[in-house]
């Protein structure tokens, strides 16, 4: 299988250039047709989240992919520098780990395995996996359990929503008289709202452009629900927002904030931006009573989280290693499934035409101890004519490896094992 995995993540790319190259849910399936029609590539997928952007194809070359890219950016030039390329082994290593959480801004964080569930149905719809990608992440969905299994590698698990919220506790003590405005409707929202109810957060408003998803997430949680219409309106009762939408542009201005602010009488507001592209307009940061923070400011968060999983993730490389030669191991056996349902293709059609063949002489009256005489010589010369043919000619040639081989496969025969 020729595997390549041509992308960027939070290690390579600043969210400024992340931002310029994402795929949401109704641009998924034109660019994975245009991505497909590349010359030489016959399977294609892509991953989009916040924090990574990569695109798993089976032939192909990088340079094509990696030109068509930057084209999807809009020509962003500053992208090409950021890309990583991984092939063969190493890329299903990688394919393993990011499944696992081990590639994660938050290590073992569990929201990117759902994520890459969600590529894999969306190739799948588009008719860009094929056999090859199809067995790459059926087997990557299992490895994926398997380290969750055996390790604790998400024990406790510190998702980006929980990440962000435990940055809010330190601007507001308690969250007890405190309103939180959720942004958005998707799942690192659901998380946020869930995390924000679990530390009693005084009042929580959700507001998202289809209110009924909102009201499905505020059910339960003594939530309010509202339009994006109304979110100026709401906005200066926040003292803590958490955006993340699939929207192009800013879905909270500079001017909006600064008119809250104003009717706030300059209360401190804590706003988080988990969207890729950005929710919030980045100059909101400039203003004196606003704590911004996006994706990748949670550094402090994550290394307190890294420090505490570190020999977890140590056990779960070591599992993924293992599991990573078992697959190559199964590829190669696959490689051989062609040629060895050839040669007993081969053998049967042999065996069923002197099988009617004795047939005949049998009811011509042979002896039938001579017919069995002829089927045996015969069925013998027959499997090992063409064989020893090549092997003489490798022999004139002076080519031993063939007849090692040969050696190798006619002891496997005659082991009683």
């Amino acid at each position: 299988m020729s595997l390549l995995v041509l992308g960027l993540n939070h290690r390579t790319a600043p969210i400024e250039v992340r931002e310029r190259i994402v795929f949401d849910a109704e641009r998924l399936p034109r660019a994975l047709a245009s991505l497909r029609a590349l010359p030489g590539l016959s399977e294609a997928l892509i991953v989009s989240t916040c924090n990574r952007t990569e695109i798993y194809c089976v032939g192909g070359a990088a340079e094509p992919v990696a030109g068509w890219l930057v084209a999807e950016s809009g020509g962003n030039r500053a992208l090409a520098d950021c890309l990583y390329r991984v092939e063969g082994p190493d890329a299903v290593r990688h394919l393993f780990s990011v499944a696992a959480g081990l590639d994660s801004l938050i290590l073992g964080e569990p929201q990117i395995l759902g994520q890459l569930k969600d590529s894999y149905r969306a190739a799948q719809r588009a008719g860009t996996a094929g056999a090859q990608l199809n067995r790459l992440f059926q087997t990557t969905f299992a490895v994926a359990k398997h380290v969750r299994t055996e390790t604790a590698i998400g024990a406790s698990a510190v998702s980006v929503a929980s990440a962000g919220i435990q940055l809010a506790r330190r601007v507001f003590a308690g969250f007890e008289r405190h309103t939180a405005l959720l942004v958005g409707a998707g799942e690192m929202i659901e998380l946020s709202a869930r995390h924000l109810h679990a530390q009693k957060i005084g009042r929580m408003i959700i507001a998202n452009r289809s209110a009924g998803r909102a009201e499905r997430i505020a059910e339960g949680l003594k939530a309010s629900a509202i339009g994006l219409d109304a979110l100026a309106a709401h906005l200066p009762q926040a003292d803590i927002v958490v955006s993340s939408t699939a929207r192009p542009g800013h879905v909270i201005g500079l001017d909006e904030v600064r008119r809250a602010l104003d009717e706030r009488r300059h209360r401190p507001m804590f706003m988080l931006d988990l969207a890729v592209p950005r929710d919030i307009d980045p100059r909101v940061g400039g203003l004196e009573d606003v704590y911004l923070y996006t994706v990748d400011d949670l550094r402090q968060v994550v290394d307190e989280n890294v420090k505490a999983r570190q020999e977890e993730a140590a056990v779960a490389r070591r599992l993924i290693d293992a599991d990573v030669a078992e697959y190559m191991a199964g590829l190669k056996v696959l490689d051989a499934v062609p040629a060895i349902r050839e040669l007993r293709g081969q053998a049967e059609a042999a065996r069923d035409q002197l099988l009617e063949e004795a047939r005949r002489l049998l009811a011509a009256g042979n002896s039938p101890e001579a017919v069995l005489e002829q089927l045996a010589s015969s069925l013998t010369n027959r499997l090992l004519h063409a064989p020893s043919a090549a092997l003489r000619a490798a022999a004139e040639a002076g080519d031993n490896s063939l007849a090692e081989a040969a050696a190798r496969l006619f002891r496997s025969g005659r082991d009683p094992q």
